[in-house]
């Protein structure tokens, strides 16, 4: 049986990091909080939550992509595991903090 490679999982939460209340995103998977971009280390797969990690993924770089907007790079506190995310800075609900996107992209890798 296949796995899919993306599930979507839309919700709400409280980021772990900072402590504010992130809602969905209403048409894709909200994986990280638009205010301080950090995020959870729970997906093997986007969206499927299963990996047991669940540290704290924290954005240390991020670089602009012509298709896809702004990829933000994460390594996870717990394990070491590295990760991107694609920005939702077009986001009409809580959109990701564009300021710390471009803080991000001035860092080195």
């Amino acid at each position: 049986m296949e796995t899919k490679r993306f599930q979507k999982n839309d919700e709400g939460f409280v980021c772990k990091n900072c402590g504010k209340e992130v809602l969905p995103l209403g048409y894709t998977s909200r994986n990280h909080c638009p205010f301080c971009l950090c995020s959870l280390h729970v997906d093997v797969l986007p969206g499927d939550r299963a990996n047991a990690c669940g540290g704290i993924l924290r954005p240390y770089h991020a670089d602009p992509d012509p298709k896809r907007g702004y990829i933000i790079y994460h390594r996870c506190e717990k394990c070491g595991a590295e990760v991107r995310n694609k920005a939702a800075h077009e986001a009409r609900i809580q959109p990701d903090d564009m300021e710390l996107i471009i803080r991000l992209t001035a860092s080195a890798m």
